[in-house]
């Protein structure tokens, strides 16, 4: 009975410390902005020196809160380039991905498994996590149309170690973020009749990524 009394108080307080930490992050970054992309750009800017810091908080509260980051992405490109902008929402998205999983594993565990306990996707997840952790992460991350914020929080009911699924995340996000970061890049540029080569090829990456997890299912069955 002390031991349950004793488990229960230890998740209420990292519930506690992980509600906190939320509530100083919508400090940082009004929870209304990540709605409004037009208005997220210009706080960006007008945060000048900050602005790297806050976009990347923003996409670590998105992915907590469960809300598509796609967009905030996009925004990243028009507002800090392909480069910078691939660096900055590679960093936020994973470590938002980390904050996910440690919610998914420590705090709302047993909620999180009767919403997705019986979901195909944990059943396939969990065999796979079990022989090749870090492939298992990175095939899945590696395609963009997966269910990102989803997958979070599956992965956290897995018995899959922190490291494997942290290395596997931010190697596996980089291509589908360069691709979406760059349609964002190039609608900068397109504004002033640049930027058409760009963009092209942004969605060519989108385009082949998307097909690219089809093509591997394919060559392992022949």
């Amino acid at each position: 009975m002390s031991r349950l009394i004793g488990l229960s108080r230890t998740r209420a307080f990292r519930l506690g410390l992980a509600t906190l930490g939320i509530v100083l992050l919508c400090h940082w970054v009004p929870i209304d902005l990540l709605f409004d992309p037009e208005a997220f750009i210009k706080h960006i800017h007008m945060e000048k020196a900050r602005g790297a810091c806050i976009f990347v908080i923003a996409q670590v509260l998105a992915t907590v809160l469960g809300i598509p980051g796609t967009v905030l992405v996009i925004a990243g490109g028009a507002i800090f380039g392909l480069m910078w902008g691939t660096i900055w929402s590679t960093v936020g998205a994973t470590l938002g991905a980390i904050a996910a999983f440690y919610v998914a594993r420590y705090l709302l565990r047993d909620r999180i498994e009767g919403w997705l306990g019986h979901h195909n996707t944990l059943k396939r997840l969990n065999r796979a996590v079990c022989s090749h952790s870090l492939s298992c992460v990175l095939a899945v991350r590696f395609a963009p149309i997966s269910p990102f914020n989803l997958i979070n929080f599956l992965f956290g009911l897995t018995p899959i170690g922190l490291k494997p699924y942290a290395i596997g995340t931010f190697l596996g996000i980089i291509p589908g973020t360069a691709a979406y970061t760059g349609l964002g890049a190039s609608g900068r540029k397109i504004v002033h009749g640049e930027g058409i080569l760009q963009l092209s090829i942004a969605l060519c990456g989108l385009a082949l990524l998307s097909i690219a997890p089809i093509v591997f299912k394919k060559l392992r069955q022949s």
